[in-house]
């Protein structure tokens, strides 16, 4: 039996748990906040009673004037601390709803983060986040107040004359006939909407991105003919919503405060028959434009709670995404022996295997090296050992243990991973070797430095280690970035390392000074490469020949080009190629 969706205000409010004595107490402030305001309205009309009977002076109206005074400075101010407190459980919500965001990425599997794009992680995170602030600042306390104080109003005035009460709140069902005409479309309209804007925050992150082949191929005006076509689309979409939904809104917001239409004739009518007093009349046509103001302000939220409701779904997609299901306290590892026993993985089921029925061992302080053709599952043998994913058919054990009793904080600990595409934050670069130790002194990060190569480069540098690197490290060459990011994993100082196809794109002089960082790097340690150039990995303890998802041959370089025609062709493709390089 399906079960039942929660309303959007219920999920809010479940939101906001820790918050809920300061929105309790913003609500209540709110309502009387309203309720103040009303208070002018009832004076002016004891005032213009007076008037009209004669008996008005100056002494019987000071009072009501100083109370209807004191209700407009009660409004504000009450409005005002409402306001205050709503704000401070806001922002304290929001925070509180990107961190739980954050601290569950960090616990979910690649597969699951590489589902969605950039720009839609940056979009539930930063912008629907944000956009929940109006919702929960706003709809909460003046929502409720904007509803609960015409009500106590609404049955004051059923006190006086029951007919004009009923009459003076007529023009509100005729009004939302026009406002729900247009509303039933909103859900539908809305999630096309939010579709509509993440197709272009991802047209903007790719055109960003990619601005450098752009421009090397000259392809500016077609690649920003995509990004203008999104913007735009954008743009079109809301003006043709917004423009199909002017009729009904305008007709909902002219005919529900014309509450004088009915209730001034109605109400002459009945004074002229004896059946109201003028005194009771005056009050109630005061007191009735007073109702149906506050509740068109309510009803300006009904958008928000449905975004909102929308809003919350794109957030339980992570709060409800499946982790990674590890144990949070740290185990005793027997070693760093690594074991992979019958592995079989897919990335999505449909498409089928990536790594089919993976057996090795590889040994404490040994060279292991992963070959083969593109494609073949080797860099998704390396990632699954980190404990990127979590494998459903197969076991793998680092140290005696299966990874999956191994808690992922412990697993990051004993491995450094480092690939050929290493990100930098926009941060300093003793900052960005500091990641590999976050206790670890300026000395500490400047000998991991030295140790990589790359102090040199770093002082001739203007700010020396307090060099900004830029978004992604853009500020570095792909040499520098690779060498911060091996000082980086050498201050982790990690008993297994990782390195996939380090060096692939690395220029000749760069290369030598990172192989000789890489070595210094490795010493004592597990070692585990993916090799793009064959002549690194020739003094391999252990080489595992990848193809199609299967280790199709293993052995030393020796043996495996005495018994393996695959690697035989791949050497002697290598050969000829460094040959060519050289020549």
């Amino acid at each position: 039996m399906e079960q039942k969706k929660e309303s959007p205000l219920k999920r809010i409010w479940a939101l906001a748990k820790s918050q809920h004595t300061r929105l309790k107490v913003s609500i209540g402030l709110a309502v009387l906040g309203v309720a103040s305001g009303f208070i002018p309205y009832f004076c002016a009309g004891k005032i213009i009673i007076m008037l009209l009977d004669g008996t008005a002076d100056m002494d019987r109206c000071i009072p009501w004037l100083i109370l209807a005074l004191v209700g407009s400075l009660g409004k504000v101010l009450l409005t005002t601390f409402s306001t205050a407190q709503s704000h401070i459980a806001t922002f304290s919500v929001l925070a509180e709803v990107r961190n739980k965001c954050v601290h569950k990425l960090s616990n979910l599997s690649m597969g699951t983060l590489q589902e969605q794009s950039i720009g839609r992680w940056k979009s539930i995170l930063v912008d629907q986040i944000e956009s929940m602030e109006k919702t929960l600042a706003h709809l909460l306390p003046e929502m409720t107040s904007n509803i609960l104080a015409p009500l106590v109003l609404l049955i004051a005035l059923f006190g006086i004359d029951w007919r004009l009460a009923l009459i003076s709140i007529l023009t509100l069902p005729i009004g939302m006939i026009f406002m729900m005409s247009t509303m039933k479309t909103y859900p539908k309209k809305y999630q096309e909407s939010v579709q509509i804007g993440k197709k272009m925050n991802d047209s903007i992150v790719e055109y960003v991105n990619g601005i450098e082949v752009i421009k090397a191929f000259n392809q500016g005006k077609e690649a920003y003919a995509g990004y203008v076509d999104s913007v735009n689309a954008n743009a079109g979409f809301f003006y043709n919503w917004m423009k199909s939904s002017q009729f009904g809104m305008a007709c909902y917001k002219n005919i529900c405060p014309s509450v004088l239409v009915g209730v001034l004739p109605a109400g002459l009518a009945f004074y002229l028959s004896g059946s109201i007093s003028s005194s009771a009349f005056i009050m109630v046509v005061i007191m009735s434009m007073g109702i149906v103001g506050p509740i068109i302000a309510a009803s300006s939220f009904i958008d928000s709670l449905a975004q909102t409701g929308t809003i919350i779904e794109s957030i339980e997609t992570i709060l409800k995404a499946k982790e990674q299901h590890h144990p949070k306290e740290y185990v005793k590892l027997e070693g760093t022996d690594i074991e992979m026993e019958h592995v079989s993985f897919a990335y999505e089921k449909e498409k089928g295997n990536v790594l089919s029925d993976i057996s090795f061992t590889i040994k404490q302080g040994t060279m292991n090296a992963f070959v083969g053709p593109s494609g073949s599952g080797k860099s998704t043998v390396t990632k699954l050992i980190a404990g990127f994913w979590d494998v459903e058919k197969g076991s793998i054990r680092i140290g005696g243990k299966d990874i999956k009793q191994i808690p992922l904080a412990q697993i990051s600990d004993h491995i450094a991973y480092v690939s050929q595409d290493n990100f930098l934050f926009d941060d300093t670069i003793r900052e960005n070797i500091r990641m590999g130790r976050e206790n670890a002194t300026d000395r500490e990060v400047e000998e991991a430095a030295k140790k990589a190569g790359c102090d040199e480069f770093i002082r001739r540098l203007e700010h020396g280690y307090d060099t900004m690197v830029g978004g992604g490290g853009a500020h570095l060459s792909g040499g520098e970035r690779q060498r911060i990011a091996i000082a980086r994993a050498m201050l982790k100082n990690a008993p297994i390392v990782i390195l996939d196809e380090a060096t692939a794109y690395i220029d000749p002089e760069n290369e030598a000074i990172i192989q000789k960082a890489i070595s210094k790097l490795v010493q004592g340690k597990t070692l585990i490469m993916i090799a793009h150039r064959l002549s690194t990995i020739i003094n391999a303890d252990h080489i595992l020949l990848v193809d199609q998802g299967k280790i199709s041959a293993r052995g030393t370089h020796t043996e495996l080009l005495a018994e393996s025609t695959l690697y035989q062709k791949m050497w002697e493709a290598h050969i000829g190629v460094k040959d060519g390089e050289q020549a």
